[in-house]
């Protein structure tokens, strides 16, 4: 890979990805409608004669194929991850995930590019039987419009792997944290616990459980594997790869991290039900033995995890101000 094309590059995972290939010495195309990238993230970005910014949407496919003219490698993390509301805007991830992953795999075969990363997510899996849940687990009912539109667009680049020869690796998320964080459970519980020190209101019954991993990790998992190369030669040129921490917490264990390091004791006030909106799913751990079976595994735990994105918040309040 010399010259990596990413869609969402002022994004929170696309910012970072940015940052590092160009830490790298790659030359980098980054790709963004703005929708909810932010201009901050990418200033350093910006500065660097190897990137440039082309601003654009994945809507529009003839742009998007100009834009991508020379890349040899797409970073695709564009999407729209508003998992919570999706069932008040259904038409949304169908536009931004499912087609707009459509146009991305053909602006790549008219610039014959053949190597694609895809942020998927572990919301594939639905309310999975099997856990932790390996890659092979078989899909069960779709519970959430997100996750719906993300499997139609992993199947649309595995028959493009298979139809015209691409090379793709699709990596299932679990809950990205980090630096550059701007939505999620974090968030909310700092902005509740800002306004209102002494109670704090959550959503479900607080035994929800979950995985995250944290955003440095994350990008290290994708680079690690795509310098490896390791669909080249994988069954219809796919590899597919869960992305997690080998361990999970539950929500209240999650308060209790955000509480202890603001040092505060608040009320909970619990809204009740085990999950706290349609399409939550209130157990999500992956198996994560295939990726560290390539010689991958974290650095941070989900704690150390969840208190770097809380300090980052702190220190960025004006993430907060954009979103009133």
């Amino acid at each position: 890979m010399q010259k990596a094309f990413i869609t969402g590059t002022a994004g929170f995972i696309g910012s970072s990805l940015a940052d590092r290939l160009l830490a790298d010495g790659k030359i980098v195309v980054g790709w963004d409608n703005f929708s909810t990238g932010q201009e901050k993230f990418i200033e350093g970005a910006l500065k660097n004669p190897r990137f440039s910014l082309v601003r654009g949407d994945n809507l529009d496919l003839a742009a998007l194929t100009q834009a991508m003219t020379g890349c040899d490698f797409v970073f695709h993390l564009a999407a729209n991850a508003d998992v919570r509301f999706g069932t008040e805007h259904p038409r949304r991830d169908l536009e931004q995930n499912t087609i707009a992953t459509f146009n991305v795999l053909e602006a790549m075969r008219a610039n014959g590019i053949k190597r694609i990363a895809f942020s998927s997510t572990g919301s594939t899996y639905g309310e999975a039987a099997v856990i932790p849940t390996p890659e092979d687990a078989p899909f069960p009912i779709q519970t959430s419009l997100y996750g719906a539109s993300k499997v139609a667009g992993e199947s649309m680049i595995a028959a493009y792997a298979e139809g015209f020869g691409f090379e793709a690796y699709i990596f299932r998320f679990v809950s990205i944290l980090g630096e550059r964080y701007t939505h999620g459970h974090i968030f909310d519980f700092y902005q509740q616990l800002t306004e209102h020190p002494t109670w704090l209101k959550v959503l479900g019954d607080g035994t929800q459980r979950k995985s995250y991993l944290y955003v440095q990790d994350c990008i290290d998992a994708i680079l690690h594997v795509t310098r490896l190369g390791t669909a080249r030669d994988a069954q219809h040129r796919t590899q597919i790869y869960n992305l997690g921490a080998p361990e999970y917490v539950q929500v209240k264990d999650s308060i209790g991290f955000i509480s202890g390091a603001l040092g505060l004791k608040p009320e909970l006030r619990y809204t009740g039900g085990d999950r706290g909106w349609i399409g939550d799913n209130p157990f999500i751990f992956l198996e994560t033995k295939k990726i560290q079976a390539t010689g991958w595994k974290p650095k941070l735990t989900i704690e150390q995890g969840i208190v770097n994105t809380l300090r980052w918040l702190e220190a960025n309040r004006w993430i907060y101000e954009l979103r009133k």
